[in-house]
């Protein structure tokens, strides 16, 4: 019991580094909404991040096992082990990638950084869409903490009985 309590609590604070990310990227991308020249002198790029579940997590090793042996026979039951998990098991991995779509054309003749016939490559950045992301992420950062508060709480109250 304690064991899955914890591992239910390290998955969550995993997932809380991933929201985590996911913020702080939106954030640097909406500070470069309007930057034309990058550190390479390139237009600036969105930075989006990429989680995806690890299949060696022991999750799915688990779900693997509960399958294979409900699939065997309807009588078996859970084959609940100590042990399973892995303690450095990730479960979910991330990535910080550049968006490579084309960068937004505005016509302005004026700007320092405009071409030949007068347009500007500005960022791939929308506002809209960053707004939805930070949202999604901060969404997903509070089902995180519930996740952890409910399991100090079924703790606490495992220690009551």
């Amino acid at each position: 019991m304690a064991e899955n309590l914890f591992t239910s609590l390290k998955i969550s604070s995993q997932g809380l580094g991933v929201q985590r990310q996911r913020l702080s990227a939106v954030a640097k991308n909406i500070a470069n909404a309007n930057t034309t020249r990058g550190e390479n002198g390139d237009v600036y790029k969105r930075e989006v991040v990429i989680a995806k579940a690890n299949p060696k997590a022991p999750f799915f090793k688990e779900l693997e096992n509960q399958i294979g042996v409900v699939g065997t026979n309807g009588t078996h039951a859970g084959n609940l082990r100590e042990n399973v998990f892995d303690k450095d098991t990730k479960a979910v991995t991330t990535q910080v990638v550049n968006d490579n779509s084309p960068p937004r054309k505005v016509y302005d003749p004026s700007h320092p950084d405009a071409n030949e016939e007068g347009y500007v490559e500005m960022p791939n950045v929308n506002i809209v869409t960053e707004m939805v992301e930070m949202i999604s992420a901060q969404r997903s950062f509070e089902a995180n903490t519930s996740v952890i508060s409910s399991a100090k709480n079924m703790a606490r109250e495992s220690l009551e009985i």
